[in-house]
């Protein structure tokens, strides 16, 4: 070894020096020695590939159109602030209570 090798090697953390265990990444081509995945490590990377998204809520969510006057807009708005929740969450919880009171409809 000549004195540029030996510098380098001494600066390694112990157990990183066995040439052995780095030997394997020193090949041209080490895709080429790796297996199929298995079923159950197929099953582990779509996972972790997998966007999180949103949470689901019941049966999942549809998203839909409705038009609201522009007054009673900025008090939905308004008290969903006050209450933290989402605009969205306001309407439901709203939607939620109407349908439960039996109201005719």
């Amino acid at each position: 070894m000549n004195g540029k090798q030996q510098a380098k090697a001494s600066t390694m953390p112990k157990g990183t020096r066995s040439a052995g265990r780095a030997a394997e990444f020193d090949k041209e081509f080490v895709a080429d020695s790796f297996r199929a995945p298995t079923p159950r490590e197929r099953v582990q990377w779509r996972r972790a590939k997998g966007k999180r998204g949103r949470p689901r809520q019941g049966r999942g969510v549809k998203v839909i159109s409705v038009s609201v006057e522009r007054g009673l807009l900025r008090q939905c708005d308004s008290l969903a602030k006050r209450l933290n929740i989402s605009r969205a969450s306001l309407i439901s919880r709203g939607l939620k209570r109407m349908l439960s009171a039996g109201f005719p409809g």
